[in-house]
């Protein structure tokens, strides 16, 4: 079974910078794209960003402000959010599409994390 623990979330005024990091865990398994969702007060879960081993996908609204990044060894990604707004405010998911036999691309879901972002 493989599991995806975030870290990271927390309070932090406009303007300010948070850094979030997952790690996925568990046996015989490998990762083929990692990334995060956000889902704020009222609205639906929505992609922030998600990487793969060719490519990143940004929200356009995180564009140029957040930036996430994998660790391969260490099957982590972490996201890195600059210039923080009020409407960033979310709970924030860790997701992996995992290779797990007999699964060839398992999607995988963290518990969240909370990100407030409030002066």
């Amino acid at each position: 079974q493989v599991r995806l623990a975030e870290s990271g979330g927390g309070l932090v005024q406009p303007g300010g910078s948070l850094r979030l990091s997952c790690v996925a865990s568990g046996r015989d398994f490998s990762v083929n794209d990692m990334g995060w969702y956000r889902q704020g007060p009222g609205k639906e879960r929505e992609l922030v960003a998600m990487i793969s081993s060719t490519s990143t996908n940004y929200a356009d609204s995180v564009k140029g402000r957040f930036t996430v990044s994998r660790d391969n060894a260490k099957n982590t990604v972490t996201l890195q959010m600059n210039s923080l707004k009020p409407e960033d405010t979310a709970i924030y998911y860790c997701k992996a599409l995992v290779r797990a036999p007999p699964y060839r691309n398992l999607e995988i879901w963290g518990h969240g994390t909370l990100v407030t972002v409030s002066s």
